[in-house]
């Protein structure tokens, strides 16, 4: 039986922002959760043997959060057994509300180690994870699993089902194969034989769908057709960062108000991170608050140009025309 945790008590349907390599850092969740918070937060996904090493202090970075974000899942990724029962127990003690296992990362880096999306090919490892990772949370941390719906092709009913059958608090479906990467629309329609598998085999483990999400009506519409609980939002984030927010609508943000709110992200950063982070990870949010404007992609071609973080404040102040 699966215990009781804060995933039985989101709302139906619930958001969810991914994790995000280089993205949903600490201080880019602060942004969004004052914005127009999700109903579940997730850490950038952090390899078990980083924590676990001579530079753990470096790897730690990935696993802040303010008690605003609450509720926060670390997600965490690796190929060995052990190395998840350790660092779960770690997590435990920091006070996430949650673990979850990356197993649908198709990046070719980690597949060649045999790690994340390259475990739809060795259940037998994926069960051993999820095993040790539940033993060292302890009897009141919910475990979860996020993967795709096969690697090479679509493997639903065997591995899918396998997953159902690991005795999940909640599973994220993205509903694409490894080998498509996201060349290929989500597979939604893929969504209703998940569905039915979890209904079957495993009616107390809580649904999210993942895959070209971009607003809230989209999810309402979805969860009417389908009936997964949740929906996570990846990519979508990027062309709008209110998108959780059911009061405001991205079209409706001048492009000062969005300058001032990029430029509000860029003082957090610096606040918190200082020099210990490459300030070249700002300039991949200038999507995320310049698009859908006459002339955006000038003025994004402009600040990705910028070789310096002064550099790149000086742009965007001459856009917006203040002193910051």
């Amino acid at each position: 039986m699966i215990m009781q945790s804060f995933w039985q008590d989101l709302p139906k349907p619930f958001t969810a922002l991914a994790p995000l390599d280089g993205v949903t850092d600490m201080v880019f969740r602060q942004v969004i959760t004052e914005i127009g918070k999700p109903d579940v937060l997730f850490t950038e996904f952090t390899m078990c043997q980083g924590l676990l090493s001579a530079g753990r202090e470096r790897v730690l970075d990935n696993l802040l959060y303010t008690p605003e974000q609450q509720p926060i899942v670390a997600q965490i990724w690796g190929i060995v057994p052990e190395h998840f029962y350790k660092v779960a127990k770690d997590l435990q003690a920091r006070g996430f509300a949650g673990i979850d296992l990356n197993m649908g990362c198709p990046h070719g880096t980690v597949i060649k180690h045999g790690a994340c999306s390259a475990l739809i090919k060795n259940p037998t490892l994926a069960a051993e994870i999820i095993q040790a990772t539940k033993e060292g949370a302890g009897p009141d941390m919910p475990v979860s699993v996020k993967t795709r719906i096969g690697f090479k092709e679509e493997k639903i009913e065997e591995w899918i089902g396998f997953l159902l059958k690991q005795n999940l608090a909640a599973l994220t479906v993205h509903l694409r194969t490894v080998a498509e990467m996201s060349k290929e629309p989500a597979h939604w329609e893929k969504m209703s034989e998940v569905v039915l598998l979890r209904n079957t085999i495993a009616p107390d483990t809580i649904l999210m769908g993942n895959g070209d999400i971009t607003s809230l009506a989209e999810m309402h519409e979805k969860f009417r057709e389908y009936g997964c609980e949740g929906f996570m939002v990846g990519r979508g984030i990027f062309t709008n960062p209110w998108l959780f927010n059911p009061k405001i609508a991205m079209h409706e943000k001048t492009l000062n108000e969005r300058i001032e709110l990029y430029l509000y992200h860029i003082s957090l950063f610096e606040k918190q991170w200082g020099g210990r982070k490459n300030f070249a990870l700002l300039k991949k949010f200038a999507k995320t608050y310049i698009s859908n404007l006459n002339g955006a992609t000038d003025i994004r071609d402009n600040l990705m140009n910028s070789r310096t973080l002064e550099e790149l404040k000086k742009k965007i102040n001459a856009i917006l025309k203040i002193t910051y």
